[in-house]
């Protein structure tokens, strides 16, 4: 019982260290983060780029796929946004919805009576038999062959934008002279496996893609958050746009490089107040989303995918485990002090998970509602690992809302 006890402390006291290493290395990522500018140009300050900005025109594409239970408030927040510039419009491209998300964003601009010109709705059609598209790829280079503008935004269906938004993030691209500026969301957990995995997914995504270092140009990490991209057009054309990524899942980081390694500049900026997303209605939803890109977004690498998942549910699920056996070995063994070792180890992880969850409170707005399922989000990303390997090599059940990515 002795050995079993000491492996418990070694198992526990682990778990607080990396939770220890984990909440250091997010101050540090986030210290001085850069972040999408309040402020607007204001006449008489910044004239050329006023000028700029009013002869500037920007296209917001939406692609769209079964998104009737989102499509409302995304488009709504859209359309209703103060006028980023003088010529802009925004394109919703179906990619063969089943649903009413036809419907749904029809109704919307009706309600609105927007001016002409101001929204389409284009139907991508279908995919080519003869070449492998998967995800928004195929409808995303549809829309790009109705676009003329100098600016392109791609927004996901579940995303809600500040009336504001739009014009800032404009506005910024401008002045900074960025060719993608792309804004990390304030993300809203709907339902209880949101809340097991979401909050540990944001902190693993930031400190395995330093935000500081995605701004860098002599540094080669690059990353960008697909829900909100702004290209500048030119840029998005030289470097093949989606078209030239028709087979390619993780979409958004291959972008970001392409635009990185391109020579262009990659402008990668807090945008929480600016825009929120909702990601998964349910668990399965969430379940084929992540497992999906567990293993591509390591590298495709078995070591890295088995081995991240593994070391989730150690830190994560380890103390709240380890807790629980010291608890229940007390109904039948007296307390003696490698016990007292064990769930000291332990109650120090749960209170780094509820201190790591303050932190994200304060930096991604993210609240402290069922803080604990973070113990139950471990085991969910420990098999996440295996499950997403699986799929993605083998192809069977690997897919994303329904349709196959093999």
């Amino acid at each position: 019982m002795l050995i079993l006890t000491w492996i418990l402390i070694v198992f526990a006291a682990g778990a607080a260290l990396g939770l220890l290493l984990l909440l250091f290395s997010l101050v540090r990522v986030f210290q001085n983060a850069p972040t999408l500018n309040s402020k607007q140009f204001q006449p008489g300050q910044l004239p050329s780029k006023v000028e700029t900005l009013k002869k500037t025109e920007l296209t917001v594409v939406v692609p769209a796929y079964n998104e009737a239970t989102n499509i409302k408030v995304c488009l709504s927040s859209i359309l209703t946004s103060d006028p980023p510039c003088n010529n802009w419009r925004v394109l919703l491209v179906d990619d063969g919805s089943t649903d009413e998300t036809v419907q749904v964003a029809s109704d919307v601009a009706s309600v609105l009576k927007l001016e002409e010109g101001r929204f389409t709705i284009f139907n991508a059609g279908p995919r080519p038999l003869a070449q492998r598209w998967v995800g928004k790829n195929w409808a995303c280079s549809r829309a790009m062959e109705l676009v003329s503008s100098t600016w392109v935004l791609f927004v996901d269906a579940d995303v809600e934008l500040h009336p504001a938004t739009l014009k800032r993030a404009l506005n910024q691209a401008i002045e900074e002279e960025a060719d993608l500026l792309s804004l990390v969301p304030r993300i809203n957990c709907s339902c209880s496996a949101e809340w097991m995995v979401q909050p540990i997914m944001a902190c693993l995504l930031a400190v395995g893609f330093p935000i500081k270092a995605a701004n860098d140009p002599a540094e080669s990490t690059a990353f960008a958050a697909g829900p909100f991209m702004l290209f500048r057009r030119s840029t998005y054309e030289e470097i093949g746009g989606h078209r030239a990524l028709a087979d390619v899942v993780i979409e958004d980081l291959a972008l970001a490089r392409g635009v990185k390694g391109g020579g262009f500049r990659l402008r990668y900026l807090l945008g929480l107040d600016a825009l929120q997303l909702r990601m998964y209605d349910n668990f399965p939803a969430l379940w084929e989303g992540w497992s999906k890109n567990w293993f591509l977004g390591l590298d495709s690498s078995i070591v890295k995918a088995i081995g991240a998942s593994a070391l989730v549910f150690w830190m994560f699920t380890g103390p709240w485990l380890v807790l629980f056996l010291i608890i229940v070995s007390l109904l039948w063994i007296p307390f003696y002090g490698a016990q007292l070792v064990a769930f000291t180890f332990s109650v120090i992880g749960v209170l780094l998970q509820f201190i790591l969850r303050l932190w994200t409170r304060q930096k991604f707005e993210v609240p402290l509602t069922n803080w604990w399922l973070m113990s139950a989000g471990g085991i969910l990303i420990g098999l996440l690992g295996p499950t997403s390997v699986w799929r993605t090599l083998t192809g069977r059940d690997w897919t994303w809302k329904g349709r196959s990515l093999a």
